[in-house]
């Protein structure tokens, strides 16, 4: 199928040169080849992705609080990418993510604790399919479907934390990191389905996705909270040619989590409702490599009980495939 739409494309971009539209039948093949850059030739292919997100203002319930502790949390999210596409359908990923973070936190006497916690995450395992293709002269439509399972690989060694939580003495702020905040896995076999969706008209284009990642029980009996995660990126070309493609889009992002429980008590500082805004660059090279870099602010940050909520965040990625 993929085949049959390139060279349809092929075709169209050689009938609109010949009628007196060559920039146009330029833009169309460059906007299929920035796709296919994205998304799937046959083959392998690795990839690398950046999350740095820093977390430095405490709410109570949604609402901004003093934190005269000056709490902060700065993590660091890294995953490492190695693919398979079997043809122009099905694809598998494996999903390593090495995570870093460093914190400050009050402790229940009033000292500070600082320190760092690091390691491999949680590993996961995701196939996707192309559902549907679709194109014109001037249009492209894409969806794709993704389903997976992700591993206890990580240290959940800090979910410990949540066993032996007390109240702080008199005077003293109450911590808005804890051990949840701060494991590197969650010592569960979680499930993940999301749906995809490119479209472009012309130099103009627009991308979506939606994730479910369905919790089981884990380590100490902790289990985290089912989540819906998604994106909606619309932009354009600033640059189209047959080798190069340069985007700009306004990204928008969020996440809807409920309450994590721990042996059948629910935690009330773990649920999160949050949007967050802000530019993002993309890159492609022939169909071979792309790249993205981001940054993104909240604009909807609703908690639950006392949390430390984040400040902004940074993405950037890069794929090569073979």
């Amino acid at each position: 199928m993929r085949n049959h739409l390139f060279l349809k494309l092929a075709t169209a971009c050689a009938v609109l040169a010949l009628t007196g539209s060559s920039a146009f039948a330029c833009d169309l093949c460059a906007v299929y080849r920035s796709l296919e850059a994205k998304t799937s030739n046959p083959g392998f292919n690795v990839g690398l992705f950046e999350q740095f997100t820093h977390f430095g203002t405490m709410q109570q319930d949604g609402r901004k609080v003093d934190n005269p502790a000056n709490q902060s949390l700065d993590s660091s999210i890294t995953q490492f990418i190695v693919g398979y596409q079997f043809d122009e359908r099905l694809g598998l990923q494996v999903n390593v993510p090495y995570i870093h973070r460093s914190f400050r936190r009050p402790t229940d006497s009033g000292s500070i604790d600082r320190g760092t916690e690091s390691g491999l995450g949680d590993l996961s395992l995701l196939a996707h399919y192309r559902a549907f293709e679709h194109s014109t002269e001037e249009t492209i439509l894409v969806w794709d479907l993704v389903g997976g399972v992700k591993f206890p690989t990580g240290s959940s060694d800090r979910i410990k934390e949540e066993l032996s939580e007390t109240e702080p003495a008199p005077g003293v702020p109450a911590s808005g990191i804890h051990g949840h905040d701060l494991a590197l896995g969650s010592g569960s076999f979680d499930g993940i389905i999301g749906t995809s969706l490119f479209a472009s008209w012309q130099r103009l284009f627009v991308s979506g996705a939606v994730q479910y990642n369905i919790r089981s029980r884990g380590d100490v009996d902790y289990r985290y909270a089912n989540d819906l995660s998604w994106h909606f990126k619309p932009g354009g070309y600033l640059w189209l040619s047959h080798q190069e493609t340069l985007g700009l889009v306004l990204a928008a992002s969020g996440e809807v989590k409920g309450k994590d429980d721990l042996a059948g008590v629910t935690a009330e500082d773990t649920g999160m409702t949050s949007v967050f805004l802000g530019p993002e660059l993309s890159f492609t090279w022939k169909e071979q490599i792309s790249a993205e870099l981001g940054a993104e602010f909240p604009v909807v940050s609703d908690n639950s009980a006392l949390q430390l909520v984040p400040d902004y965040r940074v993405k950037a990625a890069l794929t090569w495939r073979f």
